[in-house]
């Protein structure tokens, strides 16, 4: 699991195994002690206290026991704007993900309070892109369908099936998230499979 410290904006990063995680809830503080990041594990899902570097404020969110556990990498995002500020997952993953969120904390950091993007080029570059694979017939749904709506959002962009009503979130922040969905040829909405 990893986290910025909205005091002291250092990146804290814990380690536990499933097994301390389903004995009672645990406290993970950052060393700074201007935060602590909250698990408690039921038989089911997991709730969690997530201290926001963005807003400020804790989230709290609930998942799947089964997701939080298994799944490579999961995100978990600021309510007020939308950036992440929760991975939990495969070390290598949430490494990658904090990685891509310390660059974005930074790009906040420095923005005008005008600007309707956390990064304008980034996004400007991103529905660039989509509209692309879009032109190419690369985007489609898993239930079949081709229709699709796009939220342009502060930090991502969101597709949704025009169908099915399935959902997939792009980050759209940092030039990392660029160089993602340049290598896309396909987007598969509601599916893992990106080609």
């Amino acid at each position: 699991m990893a986290y910025l410290c909205p005091k002291c904006k250092q990146s804290v990063v814990v380690e536990e195994s499933e097994f301390r995680l389903a004995a009672a809830p645990i406290q993970f503080p950052c060393p700074c002690g201007g935060s602590v990041l909250g698990v408690e594990m039921e038989a089911d899902h997991v709730d969690l206290t997530v201290p926001c570097v963005y807003c400020g404020e804790d989230h709290h969110v609930r998942c799947s026991a089964h997701g939080f556990l298994h799944e490579k990498a999961l995100a978990f995002s600021c309510k007020v704007t939308g950036l992440d500020c929760l991975y939990v997952g495969e070390e290598g993953a949430v490494f990658q993900a904090l990685r891509r969120l310390e660059e974005a904390t930074a790009g906040w950091e420095q923005k005008s309070e005008d600007e309707p993007f956390l990064n304008e080029t980034i996004m400007s570059e991103i529905l660039g892109e989509l509209k692309e694979i879009a032109a190419r017939g690369g985007l489609s749904c898993r239930c079949g369908s081709k229709k699709y709506k796009v939220k342009v959002k502060f930090s991502s962009v969101e597709l949704e099936c025009g169908e099915c009503g399935a959902r997939m979130r792009l980050p759209a922040a940092t030039g990392e998230d660029l160089e993602e969905l340049c290598c896309q040829y396909t987007l598969l909405i509601g599916g893992k499979e990106q080609g």
